[in-house]
């Protein structure tokens, strides 16, 4: 009889499954997860009779269109999208919309399943507001797991046992994984962090940013990093990020001010150290200039709305 390994986990390399971690440096998509305390909520099934038009604002929201056809609008746009069954939907940042019939439909069922996610701080990240306010795949386009998370979905709200609250919740957050992986790497994706993370070459450069955001990256450094030319580093980071990296490595070490701010009790000029500034001054502008305030009245302000 052949005797077990001491430890199932020592493999040699090449055989048997292999080991991911749980927290990579480089998985920005979990840093967004992290960054704005998104997860999962709850689920719905609706079937409105007739003409409808229904609201929703304030959290993340998720569609799978079943049966019929549906009109999708953001608050304020004029701009309609059409969805129908198979097609799926999301709206990441949590920004108000309309669900609501087509209108000249025939008579028949329109039926879709909605899930929510609760958005700790849909202001704190610019990784979130980076995001396009709607996501449609449709049906043919949609990854084959998303149908599985469906069904799963279906199931624990039609035989609801111990652990479904949990169970609804962690399929939520798989489904926004999903969704947000299968757009990053389409064609139609705009420039965008997570279009620049699937890059070979670029995702190294946030890779290092979001590693260490109070380091002094200066663009050789970071072109170095993607084994790139200066110009040549400058010129693509724009075109899959959207933005410089002066920017982008300016939000990223807004974002985490905002953590710091919100979860310890650093002083100001403590905070402003440990995310790269070099006086309190300089990061109290550059705070005011993105949040609107200065970072002192931001703490008092969320500590006061974490009271209430």
């Amino acid at each position: 009889m052949t005797d077990p390994p001491g430890n199932l986990a020592d493999r040699p390399a090449g055989e048997g499954p292999q080991d991911v971690a749980l927290s990579q440096p480089d998985d920005l998509l979990s840093e967004l997860l992290r960054s704005v305390r998104l997860s999962g909520e709850r689920v719905a099934a609706y079937r409105p009779p007739g003409a409808f038009s229904i609201g929703f604002a304030g959290f993340g929201s998720l569609y799978f269109i079943e049966e019929g056809e549906i009109e999708l609008r953001l608050d304020g746009d004029p701009r309609v999208e059409r969805a129908s069954r198979g097609d799926v939907v999301l709206f990441p940042r949590g920004d108000a919309h309309h669900v609501s019939d087509v209108g000249e439909r025939p008579a028949g069922v329109v039926r879709w399943l909605s899930g929510t996610f609760r958005i700790g701080d849909p202001q704190a990240s610019h990784l979130l507001r980076s995001l396009p306010p709607m996501i449609v795949l449709a049906g043919e386009g949609a990854p084959e797991g998303l149908e599985v998370a469906r069904r799963m979905l279906v199931i624990e709200m039609q035989s609801p046992s111990q652990g479904s609250a949990v169970m609804i919740s962690r399929i939520l957050d798989l489904i926004f994984i999903q969704i947000l992986r299968t757009w990053a790497a389409g064609e139609d994706a705009e420039p965008n962090w997570l279009a620049g993370a699937f890059d070979p070459q670029i995702g190294l450069s946030l890779s290092v940013i979001h590693r260490d955001p109070a380091h002094d990256w200066t663009v050789e450094e970071l072109a170095r990093a993607c084994n790139l030319s200066r110009s040549v580093f400058a010129e693509r980071f724009v075109a899959r990020v959207g933005k410089p990296p002066a920017t982008y490595l300016a939000h990223v070490r807004l974002d985490a001010a905002t953590d710091l701010l919100r979860d310890t009790s650093l002083s100001v000029v403590h905070v402003a150290e440990r995310v790269g500034y070099t006086s309190e001054a300089a990061f109290s502008r550059a705070f005011k200039n993105r949040y609107g305030m200065p970072p002192a009245r931001w703490r008092r302000g969320r500590a006061r709305t974490s009271d209430a």
